[in-house]
């Protein structure tokens, strides 16, 4: 008779992400563009800098209209986004503050792969990094390794503008 562990199929391995990466968000503008996060095991949902969120409707569903600033330390450089509202959930902030937020789905890409996450909307201004990235967006995918950083490369050091244009591709900065 086999053993529970000789039944069970070899489990592969999962691919190392470091405590900070640069994740692109593939679908919330008209194009891409990079942002920092702090990857956050003790967090259960993911969350992102937004600004000038405002709620609207097209086609008879709910959606929100948002500006990002998506590198740290650079308040001058938005992008503006939108995409269909999923829900509004209360959530309870690292300083214990519980506020309703917005919850949008966004699909991000690290390491070649893409999948689709939830984010909720919420000022991140005072926060080293303009994204959280919660447990659930990296359940099943990835093993956190707390002594790494950026296994998915760094962004080159570049002078402000040249990073403003690498974090957008192809954007030239928009509403200020």
């Amino acid at each position: 008779m086999k053993t529970k562990s000789e039944r069970r199929p070899a489990k592969t391995p999962r691919p190392i992400i470091g405590w900070r990466e640069w994740i692109e968000l593939v679908d919330l503008g008209a194009d891409r563009f990079k942002v920092k996060v702090k990857v956050d095991t003790g967090a259960r949902s993911s969350a992102l800098h937004a600004f000038n969120v405002e709620k609207f409707e097209r086609d008879g569903e709910d959606w929100v209209r948002f500006d990002v600033h998506p590198l740290q330390d650079d308040s001058k450089f938005t992008i503006p986004a939108e995409a269909p509202l999923v829900d509004e959930r209360w959530v309870r902030n690292s300083g214990g503050k519980v506020d309703l937020r917005p919850v949008i789905r966004a699909k991000i890409r690290f390491l070649d792969v893409e999948w689709e996450i939830e984010l909720t909307l919420t000022r991140r201004d005072m926060m080293g990094f303009r994204m959280l990235l919660g447990r659930q967006a990296i359940r099943r995918r990835f093993a956190v390794d707390p002594a790494r950083s950026f296994v998915g490369g760094k962004m080159p050091r570049l002078s402000p503008a040249r990073r403003r244009e690498k974090a957008a591709g192809s954007r030239r900065p928009a509403r200020a």
